[in-house]
């Protein structure tokens, strides 16, 4: 039985091992090979360049535009979405104080508002982007200037103002991320034992006092895994700015990713090598920020 325990693994693994090569490695060699030729994805033929590419993205003003505007998104879209999420989290599963039994409850009717939060993660990012299209046009047939209109205030263009472009979008973002972090936060605190909660009630600790004594540090490996995911979500987003966005990331490059310069570059300009060395960049910028983040906040596991 042990004889055949090593052919046994080796043949299961190899099916998903032989996938992962060629649908994941192969594809990411591709681009990597392509980022250093002058490919244009019409023809066959594909001048190497070496690292000309490369050269061209770091004296491109557009791209730095990008990176100031993904620093943006890496600091305000994770943030604010885990700070509501777990606010939320907290008032649904701790907050509602101590049931007759003495055990520690949510809210009244907190199974209720777990869906409604979750409800967004069922649209499209498509739909999600059309919908708020709707909600932030710059006249008063937009919902939000009706608003405006209704207190005597212009119409503000929330996507037409550089000042205000990214910062409507980044919005959107946290509307429609924040559901799914709750439930995922829920799901964390339910596993922490309530005895600790009804220890620090009969210790007259405070609600706010629980949460950050009790509830942040006993959550810290999932606020880990929402940080990385949210983080590579804020280097990523493409989808959604595409969509609300004015072309080309504007107006005046306000709006503008990495993600979307290859969109444009490559299905708009016919420069796959340019735009195959963007998504190299990105690639690295994602990488490096999923390690800094994973070491900086590694830690010796809380057993409870």
């Amino acid at each position: 039985m042990r004889h055949g325990k090593t052919p046994f693994i080796t043949g299961f693994l190899a099916a998903p091992v032989i996938l992962y090569l060629v649908f994941v490695i192969g594809p990411y060699a591709q681009a990597f090979y392509i980022a250093l030729t002058d490919w244009r994805g019409v023809s066959a033929q594909a001048n190497f360049v070496g690292l000309g590419n490369f050269a061209k993205i770091f004296r491109d003003d557009l791209f730095w535009k990008a990176i100031r505007n993904h620093g943006l998104l890496l600091l305000a879209v994770p943030l604010a979405t885990i700070a509501i999420a777990l606010t939320f989290s907290f008032l649904l599963n701790v907050a509602g104080g101590r049931s007759r039994a003495g055990t520690v409850r949510g809210l009244p009717g907190s199974g209720f508002y777990r869906v409604v939060f979750f409800f967004p993660q069922v649209l499209s990012v498509v739909v999600i982007g059309v919908l708020f299209q709707a909600v932030y046009r710059p006249d008063e047939a937009g919902a939000l200037n009706s608003l405006l209109g209704k207190v005597g205030i212009s119409p503000v263009g929330f996507l037409t103002e550089p000042s205000l472009a990214l910062w409507a979008i980044m919005a959107v973002m946290i509307w429609s991320g924040v559901g799914f972090y709750v439930v995922l936060f829920s799901a964390g605190m339910a596993s922490i034992p309530k005895e600790l909660y009804e220890a620090a009630a009969i210790d007259g600790a405070g609600r706010m006092r629980v949460f950050l004594s009790i509830t942040v540090p006993l959550l810290r490996n999932t606020l880990q895994v929402a940080w990385v995911y949210l983080g590579i979500a804020a280097l990523d987003y493409f989808a959604l700015i595409k969509v609300l966005a004015m072309e080309h990331g504007g107006p005046d490059g306000a709006t503008s990713v990495i993600g979307l310069q290859v969109w444009e570059n490559a299905f708009e300009y016919y420069q796959f090598g340019y735009a195959s060395a963007l998504g190299v960049v990105l690639f690295f910028i994602v990488m490096t920020f999923a390690a800094l983040t994973m070491r900086v906040t590694k830690r010796e596991d809380i057993e409870y």
